[in-house]
């Protein structure tokens, strides 16, 4: 008599299952004008978690040429004020500011409306990440300083130009605001990171081409450009931003470009996981 309480086995002999395997897609080949990305994480010790990102400047030989330098500190989680209402998930407060000589053009000490709306991508970028349930009535301040930014000093200023730039320094904000985040324990779901592609021209005479991590210096024309941050464990876009206008409205274009701003986000990602785990070993080498 059977046993019903168990599942019994075969009475004969079986053969195992046998799964197709699938192939691999072809990991995307890393474009040479990418800029190396340098981060370092703990850099303010007087705040809960900080980063500092800079870009690799493309010509050596001028140090007067474009380059990104961004300072990121964040402050909390700490409890909010008695008077302010109830919140179930966590406020976030983001706040981006260039320096004084950041740019070609001197800014002030508020915030003008760039900076503003580099403040409110950012803070949409970020909260796709965090895990905002674990922290009620609790807030956080993300600030991020940019030091140097991706203009050309040597270059006349000119009014066409204006706004390219705010792309690559939008996603330096969103990759070194993620590690900063980390280095001050909050928990996300994943590490957000930022990555820019350009539809660009060399010259009169070329034809318009998608670039990832463009430099607006090497570029004569940008027709368009692409900002996207990415969560690459969850494979979750959490923030497009685009600017300019593709020719005859293409929308495989427009898809294109999106790919070629994951494959920066790929990349940029490797490089705040690699300094969270410096961080952890120089942490485990002094205890």
């Amino acid at each position: 008599m059977a046993d019903r309480r168990r599942i019994n086995g075969p009475i004969g002999a079986t053969t195992p299952p046998v799964y197709e395997a699938v192939p691999k897609r072809p990991a995307a080949k890393q474009q040479p004008a990418m800029r190396k990305i340098f981060l370092k994480t703990g850099v303010t010790p007087s705040a809960s978690g900080s980063a500092y990102l800079e870009l690799e400047n493309p010509n050596q030989t001028s140090p007067q040429k474009t380059s990104l330098k961004l300072a990121c500190t964040v402050h909390g989680p700490r409890a909010l004020p008695r008077s302010a209402p109830f919140s179930p998930h966590i406020i976030l407060t983001t706040h981006v500011k260039y320096a004084p000589f950041a740019t070609r053009k001197r800014h002030g000490y508020l915030r003008d409306s760039s900076e503003r709306d580099l403040g409110v991508h950012l803070e949409t970028a970020l909260r796709g990440a965090i895990i905002a349930d674990r922290w009620p009535k609790s807030g956080v301040d993300i600030i991020v300083t940019i030091i140097e930014g991706d203009q050309d000093r040597d270059a006349p200023h000119n009014e066409d130009d204006q706004g390219w730039d705010m792309m690559n320094v939008l996603s330096g904000c969103i990759t070194v605001a993620s590690a900063a985040i980390a280095d001050a324990g909050i928990d996300c779901v994943d590490t957000v990171a930022g990555g820019v592609a350009a539809l660009v021209s060399r010259d009169d005479a070329a034809q318009p081409v998608i670039v990832v991590d463009p430099v607006v210096a090497e570029n004569q024309k940008i027709h368009a450009a692409c900002c996207v941050a990415y969560l690459p464990t969850r494979d979750e876009v959490t923030n497009v931003w685009f600017k300019g206008q593709l020719p005859g409205a293409d929308i495989l274009l427009y898809n294109k470009m999106v790919e070629k701003s994951l494959i920066a986000c790929r990349s940029a990602n490797r490089v705040v996981i690699q300094g969270l785990n410096e961080t952890v070993k120089n942490v485990q080498n002094t205890t």
